[in-house]
This record gives C-alpha cells, sequence and structure tokens, in this order.
C-alpha cells in the first residue's frame, strides 16, 4: 500500500490514515527478492559487527591465558559475572530503541530518534551506576556464592579494572540501536573492525608490558569500547547522514522516562533470561561427576554455540530493525513479508551450518585440546549443538520480530516459561536423575529453545499486523511531545 509522506516533524501525523493499514494476500516475487536483498544487507553488517564486539572478551581472556592459570580462572569467571551482572541487562534495555526508533524511522518521525537516543544513554547511564558497586564487590559476593576463594580475589581485581566498560558498553549499545534502525550498519562494521585491531595492541603493551598483568586485559577491555563508542559518537554528531536524526540535546529526553522503562526493562529480562540460562549450564555442569571434563568440554560447546548464534543473531537486529520500520510507516503487510522471508533464510542457514558441524564433529575438538578423552566428548556434544543450533536461530528472529513489534513483555513471559519452568528443570533431570552428565544438560537447553520457538511461532501467527501498525501510530503519537509546550 503507499502511504503519504510526511514531514518529519514531531506535530505532523505519523502516517497518512487514508486507505491505512489495508491488508492483501500473497507477495509477488519481485518483493520476495527485494525482501532477502534488505534482509541480507542489513544482517551481514550486523553478523560482523556482534562477532568484533564478542572478539573482544575473548581476545582480552586469551592474552592472560599466557599469565598461567589462576589469572584465566580469574578473568574467564569475572567476564562470565560481567556478563550476567552487568552487560546482559544494558544490551536487554538498549533494545528498547529496536522498537522506539525503529518505528520513529518508518514513520519519518526523524527528530524522535535522538530524543530516544539521549533517553536511553540517560536511563542506562543511571542503572551503570549500582551496576559499577556490584562489579567493585565481585570477589566478595563469588565467595558468598561458594566459589573458590583465590579464584574469587583474582577475579574481583578483574571485575574492577572492568568497571569504566559499563559506561562505554552503554554509549556504544545506544548508539548501535540508533544506527541499525536506520540501516546504517556499515559504519558500525567498520568501527569495529577498527577497534578490534587496536584492542589486540592494546592488550599486548597492558598485559605484557606494563605491571598491570592480568588486570590490563580487563582496562585493555574498558579503553576499547571506549573507543568505539567515540568513533560512534563522532559519527553520528558530524555525519550528513544522520542530519535528520540527531538534531542535538533537548530537554525532551528527560520527558517520557516512564514510558521507555515499559519496555526497557522487559527487554532487559526477555534477554538476560535467556543468557543466564547458558551461564547456569556451567555452573551445573560443576556438581557434575567428574567436574573438570564436564566443564571443559561445556565451555567448548557453549563457546562453539557463542560464535555460530552471531549469525542469526545478526538476522534478529535485522527482522526488530526490517519490522519496525514497516510498522512505523503504516506497512504491517511488508512487516509480515520480512518475517517470512527471514525465518526461510534463518532456517535454511541453520540446517547448513548444523551439517557442517556434524560432518567435522570429529575434528572439532583439536582445535581446543590434545587429549583424546576430550576430543572424543566434544564431538559428541556437537550433535547437540548442531541441533540446538537450528531452533536457536528460529527463535532467534522470532524474539527479534517481537521486538520489533513492541513485544518484549510477551518475549519476557516466553523466556521466563521457556528456560526456567522447562528447560533448566529437564535439563537437572536428565543430568542428574538420569546421569546423562553434559549431554543431559545441553538437552534441557534445546528442550528450551523448541519450547520457546513454538511458543513464539503461535505468537507470531496469530498477529493482527493492521492492529500492530495502529499500536505503532499510537505509541510514537503518545510519546512525542509538542515543541511548543517545551517553550
Amino acid at each position: 500500500m503507499d502511504v503519504q509522506e510526511v514531514k518529519p516533524c514531531i506535530e505532523s501525523p505519523l502516517i497518512s490514515q487514508e486507505n491505512a493499514f489495508e491488508s492483501r494476500k500473497g507477495f509477488t516475487k519481485e518483493e520476495i527478492v527485494e525482501e532477502v536483498k534488505k534482509q541480507l544487507l542489513l544482517a551481514g553488517p550486523l553478523v560482523t559487527v556482534n562477532f568484533l564486539i564478542y572478539f573482544l572478551q575473548v581476545i582480552s581472556v586469551m592474552f592472560v591465558g599466557h599469565l598461567g592459570e589462576l589469572p584465566l580462572s580469574g578473568a574467564s569467571m569475572a567476564t562470565s559475572f560481567a556478563s550476567v551482572t552487568g552487560f546482559s541487562l544494558l544490551k536487554g534495555m538498549a533494545s528498547a530503541l529496536e522498537t522506539f526508533c525503529g518505528q520513529s524511522y518508518g514513520a519519518k518521525q526523524y527528530h524522535m530518534l535522538g530524543i530516544y537516543l539521549q533517553r536511553a544513554m540517560i536511563v542506562l547511564l543511571l542503572v551503570s551506576i549500582p551496576l559499577a558497586f556490584v562489579w567493585a564487590n565481585t570477589g566478595y559476593i563469588l565467595v558468598f556464592l561458594g566459589q573458590d576463594p583465590e579464584i574469587s580475589a583474582e577475579a574481583g581485581l578483574y571485575a574492577r579494572f572492568m568497571i569504566p566498560s559499563i559506561f562505554g558498553y552503554v554509549l556504544q549499545e545506544c548508539h548501535v540501536r540508533f544506527l541499525q534502525t536506520q540501516n546504517n550498519v556499515f559504519p558500525m562494521m567498520f568501527f569495529s573492525g577498527i577497534t578490534t585491531l587496536l584492542h589486540i595492541l592494546i592488550c599486548y603493551l597492558l598485559v605484557f608490558k606494563s605491571s598491570l598483568g592480568n588486570k590490563g586485559a580487563a582496562l585493555a577491555n574498558a579503553i576499547s569500547i571506549g573507543i568505539n563508542a567515540l568513533l560512534l559518537i563522532i559519527y553520528v554528531r558530524i555525519s550528513t547522514s544522520c542530519k535528520k536524526t540527531w538534531t542535538g540535546f533537548s530537554i525532551e529526553a528527560l520527558h517520557g522516562i516512564p514510558k521507555f522503562l515499559k519496555l526497557a526493562i522487559p527487554s532487559a529480562v526477555m534477554i538476560s533470561l535467556e543468557i543466564w540460562s547458558f551461564e547456569m549450564l556451567v555452573l551445573l555442569s560443576g556438581l557434575l561427576p567428574n567436574p573438570k571434563l564436564e566443564t571443559s568440554v561445556l565451555s567448548i560447546s557453549l563457546n562453539t554455540a557463542a560464535v555460530f548464534f552471531m549469525i542469526p543473531l545478526g538476522f534478529s537486529g535485522s527482522i526488530s530493525t526490517r519490522v519496525s520500520n514497516e510498522l512505523g510507516a503504516g506497512k504491517p503487510q511488508a512487516a509480515r513479508l520480512a518475517v517470512y522471508v527471514v525465518v526461510f533464510v534463518v532456517a535454511t542457514e541453520g540446517i547448513l551450518l548444523a551439517t557442517i558441524m556434524i560432518l567435522s564433529r570429529n575434528s572439532w575438538g583439536h582445535l581446543y585440546s590434545k587429549e583424546e578423552k576430550i576430543v572424543r566428548y566434544v564431538g559428541e556434544m556437537l550433535l547437540f549443538v548442531a541441533t540446538s543450533h537450528v531452533i536457536d536461530g528460529i527463535q532467534c528472529v522470532l524474539s527479534g520480530t517481537c521486538r520489533g513489534c513492541g513485544g518484549q513483555k510477551i518475549g519476557a513471559i516466553v523466556n521466563l516459561g521457556a528456560y526456567y519452568l522447562v528447560g533448566i528443570p529437564c535439563a537437572v533431570l536428565l543430568a542428574f536423575v538420569y546421569h546423562l552428565g553434559g549431554k543431559g544438560l545441553w538437552t534441557g537447553i534445546i528442550v528450551a529453545l523448541f519450547v520457546q520457538a513454538i511458543l513464539l511461532l503461535l505468537v507470531i501467527s496469530r498477529t493482527n499486523w493492521e492492529k500492530e501498525a495502529k499500536k505503532a501510530t499510537d505509541r510514537l503519537q503518545n510519546s512525542s511531545i509538542p515543541r511548543n509546550a517545551l517553550t
């Protein structure tokens, strides 16, 4: 359907109401091909960005690994603790911008993107303050949770030097969502590449050429994240591509914070519940017989899954952008087509990569260990990883669809039920009652992913896209503040 163009000002109507939200059946071949192109152009750079940002932490831990077993254990534990208590929460809250900025951009309410960006930064920076206090006491918290005192102390020191990275991470994630929702993803890929290359040098200097040791790797994280955030900030301020969406700081950002939190909090819960469940696998593996073997193999399996997961994660970002843009523009059928296309693409990608993992499973373990026992066990676990990858890709893009629609509350409820009412209990039952060990733990996650995918599929299949487009209009109108009300 055609929607009349509106001027990018707050007082103008978000979309034309004439013939708004008209529905039709079927899509042409040209429309499907065009949508595939849009998805690939968005997802490709986002996959690269996710890889590069993920490897910042990996590179730091790799450098620390050359300092000895204790520094490595402390850095690994601190990195995991930081992910659970900080990065996952902030990433989730920033994801609310995928709804607000995406729908505003589709509705041509360009000025509001900058307002939402400022609003998100204010809220997330305030949230970062208590998180910094939590990280400052990481060592004491880990001891309280029953972890080894020596490793906990090492992790505590590492986490304290990571504290500055919290604030850089907020700025980075908010600007990433701001640019992503405008389909402006290539600068993010370029800046992430620069940051990753610099990070290798910074880690080398701070870990080996200074007296900081493993604490230097933590500080390198903070510096590199800060560099990436600074590059994004400079780009947004000076680039002509952001001229309409960034118009300077405004007092409007202080208004509508409760409405922002209504999406930001469920977004944080939605993402955190999923991330926490995988971290729980590592903790549970330590309680199994032969915990060293189980923990090592499970960690390798999780790292493998995390690397491959970057691909559907990129498509999750692309579909949230496509859906939010089209709903904001009053084009519900285009949003529906985007969902159909991305599910097909990700399912195809999942099957292809799963096949590769299965065929190479017997040699994959050699990348991590020379011990035949570990190599053989990793090969067996890759069958489970491959299965989970196919399902995980589908649920990932369906979760992105929920974010694009503003359905984070539904996503949070689904994740709570799938992982903590079904998946984790199933994992415990299979691992400890039926004595399936690490395979039982991973089977529990597969069950959780399957339940999650089925529930999200039911929700999406029953979605009234015309109604969602109307909701997008109402959301943006309620969030917009006439400028004359502020003067």
